[in-house]
């Protein structure tokens, strides 16, 4: 029996990725006999321009018993409500992705089907007003939810917060759970002969470290899934075709905003991500429909406020590797794949990839069933994914460039085709297994991009349009009210989580 324990388990690189998995599995993984040891290299930097993430952000730091407002404090965060997505459908159109539902489901069905028959009646014109997150975020407002009755029941939020802060916070709390931190550069990666398992890997110092175990969060590099054991990587540049981005951080010219902005571009997308000591802006763009200067020039163009520093370039292939463990091996972060930071997924599907991991750990000898259910469960989250990712390419009434004239055209995934065809018919939207993205979700997309459907589910009409009208009246007088009695997040981060200043930028 003990011959069959993971009695060393070596992380290979750091980062946000690296050390989620360290604290992590320090925490989860304390029986005694295995070793957790990173090894990283402080000669290999990180974007760190400030990061976005979604609501499932605050169960990791729940399951970790980390103090969240500790957590904000240390790592200059932010809250955040949703994702506006600026000029997407159209020049001069806006909507939010919010982290809540909209309205409150009636007799069991989804509240936005009640939405479709008032907008058949004009009687209501846009489902953001039924949306507490929304509005809230539109004026600078935020609270924590208190749980209870309609509307306080009705909403999330997640962080945006500075990455390379937040690899330093997990670091300390990986190594007081006595995680082994080495420094130093892997240069190769040692295969038995016999099975082709990872034995060790060799660093720039000469020296080598064995493990029963290894996980691959070397980045975009992917030493040992990709270089050493040539799992083959999946491209899904035709549906998502941004390859590069540049990233900068600008002082804040105002109280941060509780949301991210998404803002398309005519070669791709800006993003906007305000912390508590700056802000971090990058554009995700098509090396075929702009050069790496004028992708830069259009950055900085439009910038809130004064940069700080210089642009930082990266370049990527969008897609993900055939599995994501294999023998020895699991890789997690950019090592196993890459898609855009559209939806701010990129942390979470690391902290998905841990979440399973854990609950299928291993033993020496592995087990290829445990292995396959891994490969099974993590390719559908990315490939849910990307079908939402895409949702926001091809749904656009915008011909003004060839990149979108392109993505408007292009054919796409059947998974993502059915869901289209299903909300335009009836605005109908199913929950799949493990589906990331809730109907809300869904729907505040494609009604935000795709528009109304012509018709609605008619099980709404055993509601009288007069009892229905009052009852949505009421929904929204209740929200507004709700969100007006907010502190704005200022307030509120003043009160609960300020930030001490950093040193001069």
């Amino acid at each position: 029996m003990t011959e069959d324990r993971i009695k060393k388990l070596v992380i290979v690189g750091g980062g946000t990725a690296g050390w989620m998995t360290a604290a992590a599995l320090s925490r989860f993984v304390r029986n005694g006999y295995t070793e957790i040891q990173v090894i990283e290299s402080d000669e290999i930097g990180t974007v760190g321009v400030g990061e976005a993430t979604i609501p499932p952000i605050r169960n990791f730091l729940t399951m970790l018993r980390i103090d969240e407002n500790d957590f904000i404090r240390k790592t200059q965060a932010t809250f955040k409500l949703g994702i506006e997505f600026v000029d997407w459908t159209r020049p001069g159109h806006r909507y939010m992705h919010p982290f809540g539902q909209f309205g409150a489901d009636i007799e069991g069905i989804p509240f936005h089907q009640y939405f479709l028959k008032m907008h058949a009646l004009g009687k209501s014109d846009s489902i953001e007003a039924f949306s507490l997150p929304t509005i809230a975020a539109h004026k600078g407002r935020f609270a924590a939810p208190t749980g209870g009755a309609f509307p306080l029941n009705q909403w999330s939020y997640a962080y945006q917060f500075d990455a390379t802060l937040v690899a330093a916070y997990l670091r300390s709390y990986a190594e007081k759970l006595d995680v082994k931190r080495t420094e130093g550069k892997v240069v190769d990666v040692n295969l038995a002969a016999e099975d082709g398992f990872i034995e060790s890997v060799t660093l720039a110092s000469g020296e080598k470290i064995e493990a029963d175990f290894f996980i691959d969060c070397s980045g975009f590099r992917a030493l040992l899934i990709g270089k050493a054991m040539r799992i083959k990587f999946q491209d899904w540049s035709q549906w998502l075709p941004c390859d590069r981005a540049v990233a900068v951080a600008s002082r804040n010219v105002a109280a941060p905003k509780p949301y991210t902005v998404s803002t398309a571009r005519e070669a791709g997308w800006q993003w906007n991500i305000p912390l508590q000591h700056r802000t971090g802006n990058g554009y995700v763009y098509c090396s075929q429909a702009i050069s790496d200067d004028e992708a830069i020039m259009k950055l900085m163009t439009n910038l809130e406020g004064e940069p700080i520093g210089d642009a930082r370039r990266l370049s990527f292939k969008t897609g993900r590797r055939k599995v994501f463990w294999h023998k020895n091996c699991l890789a997690l972060g950019l090592s196993s794949g890459f898609l855009e930071p559209l939806e701010s997924t990129a942390i979470h599907l690391v902290q998905t990839g841990i979440a399973k991991f854990i609950a299928l750990f291993p033993g020496k000898q592995q087990n290829q069933a445990e292995i396959d259910e891994y490969n099974r469960l993590m390719g559908l989250t990315c490939e849910q994914v990307r079908d939402f990712l895409v949702l926001h390419y091809k749904e656009t009434e915008r011909e003004d460039s060839d990149l979108w004239k392109y993505c408007k055209n292009m054919s796409i995934p059947a998974s993502l085709q059915r869901k289209m065809d299903l909300f335009a018919s009836r605005g109908r939207i199913f929950h799949h297994e493990d589906d990331l993205f809730s109907v809300t979700s869904w729907v505040a997309v494609l009604l935000g991009q795709a528009g109304i459907p012509g018709r609605f589910n008619e099980v709404v009409n055993s509601m009288s349009d007069t009892e229905l009208e009052e009852v949505l009246g009421k929904m929204r007088s209740r929200i507004e009210a709700t969100a007006h009695k907010m502190p704005t997040q200022e307030n509120y981060i003043d009160f609960n989580c300020k930030a001490v200043a950093p040193r001069a930028l």
